[in-house]
């Protein structure tokens, strides 16, 4: 394996300063011809470039550091996939994190990768108090919290526009002709989750509907703790309606209706929240409102170089909040497509809200 320019400069009847470049995209340009015979004899010679030397010229690594709370957890594995492929096409390296729900990991995780020198952060914060806190701000490495904020951090925030999408998920039952809609949401400590709730009442509130008289369950974002909500909840009493604060969550319900004799939509109708690819498959196919997983991972990305770069002079607390769209399928009473065209369905919805690849 060949690590010195001068050699790949020399098959290609050229400069190293050429190759470099090739290589890097500039900062000069090179002609077709030239460049042709640079990949050639990089192909040739089969050359690595040195990334510890690069490195130590550029003062970057080229790598970048994601924490999620839950790797298991579908929604949160289709955003990490959106940030790598974002990050990918920007030529740097994307390390993963699993915090497990545990704010002591996500501090390990941090350091870890501090440790390691990436150039920046993402940060999907877990349970608890945030601990990496200080050490991240300490370490003056630039970082972008997505999904949820850290209540203090001035970094720049992606978010999904969590309570209005709720609320039109509702207002989209209620369209259904159903009025005694429970709710199923996640942790009460986790922002989002208290967001979606506070968009369902908004929602009956405004068709007449008394949210005082409907029923919240919460549990963990999962689909054992949406399977016992749904047990719980229909015990009591009976609804028509649940709006599910996950897909995660809503595909346990369907399980729930299912072992109950319940029929969705018939009997019971279900719209949930986030997108995931997953929610096109069951049995009816999930309405649901789809997060933009794809803009979300370009814009996290793109804040985040703004933060690394000076001289694009990033507003430190900069929030960005991202629109929902809503998928209707057969979970709320509407015609239930096959799952080839379910699945198609969210991927244009994704293209609507930005682009997918």
């Amino acid at each position: 394996m060949v690590t010195r320019r001068a050699d790949v400069a020399k098959l290609a009847g050229t400069s190293p300063a050429v190759v470099s470049y090739v290589l890097n995209g500039g900062p000069r340009g090179v002609a077709p011809e030239t460049r042709a015979r640079v990949l050639a004899a990089i192909e040739q010679l089969g050359y690595r470039p040195n990334g510890i030397a690069r490195s130590l010229r550029t003062n970057r690594t080229m790598t970048l550091g994601l924490v999620v709370p839950d790797t298991s957890n579908p929604f949160f594995a289709q955003l990490a996939h959106a940030i790598e492929e974002a990050a990918f096409r920007e030529n740097y390296t994307l390390l993963l994190g699993n915090a497990a729900e545990d704010d002591d990991r996500q501090t390990t995780y941090v350091r870890t990768f501090l440790a390691r020198q990436v150039d920046g952060l993402f940060l999907v914060p877990a349970h608890g108090p945030a601990g990496c806190l200080p050490e991240l701000l300490r370490s003056g490495v630039p970082f972008v919290t997505l999904d949820r904020r850290i209540p203090g951090a001035a970094a720049p925030a992606v978010l999904a526009d969590n309570r209005a999408g709720a609320r039109k998920a509702v207002e989209h039952l209620i369209q259904h002709g159903r009025r005694a809609i429970a709710c199923i949401s996640g942790p009460q400590d986790v922002v989002p989750a208290n967001e979606r709730v506070n968009g369902w009442r908004d929602a009956l509130a405004e068709a007449g509907v008394r949210p005082s008289e409907m029923s919240v369950w919460h549990g963990a974002f999962g689909r054992r703790a949406g399977y016992l909500g749904a047990r719980e909840l229909l015990a009591g009493r009976a609804f028509d309606a649940v709006f599910v604060a996950s897909d995660e969550q809503a595909v346990g319900v369907l399980r729930a209706l299912q072992e109950l004799g319940i029929r969705c939509p018939q009997d019971v109708a279900v719209a949930s929240f986030d997108g995931i690819a997953a929610a096109a498959y069951t049995t009816p196919a999930l309405t649901t409102m789809a997060q933009p997983f794809a803009q979300m991972g370009r814009v996290v990305v793109d804040r985040l170089l703004d933060a690394m770069d000076a001289e694009r002079d990033a507003d430190a607390g900069e929030l960005t909040v991202l629109p929902v769209t809503l998928l209707a399928r057969g979970s709320c009473g509407c015609p239930d497509p096959p799952g080839g065209e379910a699945a198609d369905e969210h991927e244009q919805a994704q293209e609507q809200e930005g682009g997918s690849r």
